[in-house]
């Protein structure tokens, strides 16, 4: 039976680094900016977030978009803590750098609904956002996202 193939080859991917690691070591030795990130790597990290927001504990937030970004952005910022010499699996290392960055994406957008009701509430607007007033939205409704979020949390 044929073996099947990952979205990122783990080898490639090592091999990419270890490339790009070498145009960074030279073009601080000869004092030229750093090079860009090549392509291939770029997406290598495009695949790992985009399917490790297909996970379940991660594909009903509304954020998703953002959560990418967020895991995009930290792979690029932590690129040269990657050492070839202590790992060879850097798909592993980038799928946690991309989890903690959603996790962190979550807490924010947690914060901000916390905030969103809270003021919600102290404004004396919860009246005006009921169901009753036909705008299709209450407080209780801004408690159960609050609520489905924390239990994703868990």
């Amino acid at each position: 039976m044929k073996k099947k193939e990952h979205y990122v080859n783990n080898k490639d991917f090592l091999d990419a680094l270890v490339q790009y690691r070498k145009q960074v070591q030279e073009a601080k030795d000869l004092g030229n900016p750093k090079p860009k990130v090549p392509e291939y790597v770029g997406e290598c990290f495009l695949k790992i977030a985009t399917h490790l927001s297909y996970r379940p504990n991660f594909v009903n937030y509304m954020f998703k978009d953002d959560m990418i970004c967020d895991g995009i952005e930290n792979c690029l910022q932590y690129i040269d803590n990657f050492d070839p010499a202590k790992s060879t699996n850097p798909f592993a290392y980038f799928t946690q750098i991309i989890y903690f960055a959603f996790l962190r994406r979550i807490q924010r957008e947690k914060k901000q609904l916390d905030i969103k009701a809270r003021i919600l509430e102290k404004s004396g607007f919860d009246e005006v956002f009921s169901v009753d007033e036909g705008s299709g939205f209450s407080m209780s409704d801004m408690n159960s996202i609050k609520e489905s979020l924390e239990m994703k949390n868990r």
